[in-house]
C-alpha cells in the first residue's frame, strides 16, 4: 500500500548539492521532504513510494561502493513500480536501472544552456555534466540540447529523468561555487534571476504533474 501521507523521499549524493527549488515546491505543496543522503549510507526501505534523485560528481557505471548498494535498492523499488524523478546523476542510475546505458561525452557541458523539448517549447537551464544516457527501452525523449540530445526522457506514467538541473537556484550556485571554487564552471556574480524564475516555474508545473501521475500508479487497486 502506498501511504503517501508519509511524505516524500529525496535521495541527495553530495553535501553541495542539496534540493533546492524542489524543497519550496514541496513546502508550498504542503509535502514533508524526507532527505536521504546515499553517500552516508542513509536509503529508505526498499518499497514502491514515490522517489526524487539528485545528481552528484560521480560516475554512475564506476562510482564509489556506495553508489552500486544505490543501484541495487533501486533496482528493488523499480521492481516494485515506485514513480521516480530523477536528475542528473539520478537520470543516469535510472536509466541503468531500466535497461539504459550512460556513456562519456566528447566534451562537458556546463553553465546556461538552451533545451528544446519535442512539444516545441525551448527553456534556458543550468549545466553541469560530462556523461550522457542511451535511453532504456520503449522511454520517450521529451527534451534535447544542441550538445546532448537525451536532456530528458519519460518511462512509463511516472519515471522521469532530466540531464539538466532545474533545482538549481541562486543560493545552490553560490554554494556550488563555494564548496567547487576553481574547479565550478557555474556562472559567478549576480543570479539571473528572470532565468531562475523561469525555471522554477517550469519546475512546479511539471513536478506538479509527476506527483499525480505516481499517486495514479502507486494506489492500492
Amino acid at each position: 500500500m502506498n501511504d503517501r501521507s508519509r511524505g516524500l523521499s529525496l535521495i541527495q549524493h553530495h553535501p553541495a548539492e542539496g534540493p533546492g527549488a524542489i524543497a519550496e515546491w514541496a513546502a508550498s505543496r504542503g509535502l514533508r521532504l524526507n532527505v536521504f543522503r546515499a553517500d552516508l549510507g542513509q536509503l529508505p526501505p526498499v518499497s514502491a513510494q514515490p522517489l526524487i534523485l539528485l545528481g552528484g560528481p560521480y560516475e554512475s557505471n564506476a562510482g564509489p561502493a556506495w553508489l552500486g548498494t544505490e543501484r541495487q535498492w533501486l533496482t528493488g523499488c523499480l521492481e516494485q513500480g515506485a514513480a521516480v524523478f530523477a536528475i542528473c546523476l539520478g537520470a543516469q542510475l535510472l536509466a541503468l536501472g531500466l535497461g539504459g546505458n550512460v556513456r562519456r561525452m566528447d566534451r562537458s557541458e556546463t553553465g546556461w544552456t538552451t533545451v528544446k523539448f519535442t512539444d516545441g517549447q525551448a527553456l534556458k537551464v543550468l549545466e553541469w555534466h560530462e556523461d550522457a544516457i542511451d535511453l532504456p527501452p520503449d522511454a520517450q525523449l521529451l527534451a534535447s540540447s544542441d550538445q546532448c540530445d537525451e536532456q530528458m526522457y519519460r518511462a512509463g506514467p511516472a519515471r522521469v529523468g532530466l540531464q539538466f538541473h532545474p533545482e538549481w537556484n541562486g543560493e545552490s550556485v553560490a554554494t556550488l561555487n563555494a564548496y567547487f571554487a576553481e574547479e565550478s564552471p557555474l556562472p559567478r556574480g549576480e543570479p539571473d534571476n528572470a532565468a531562475h524564475a523561469a525555471v522554477f516555474q517550469w519546475l512546479q508545473a511539471t513536478l506538479d504533474n509527476w506527483w499525480a501521475a505516481s499517486g495514479d500508479v502507486t494506489k492500492t487497486p
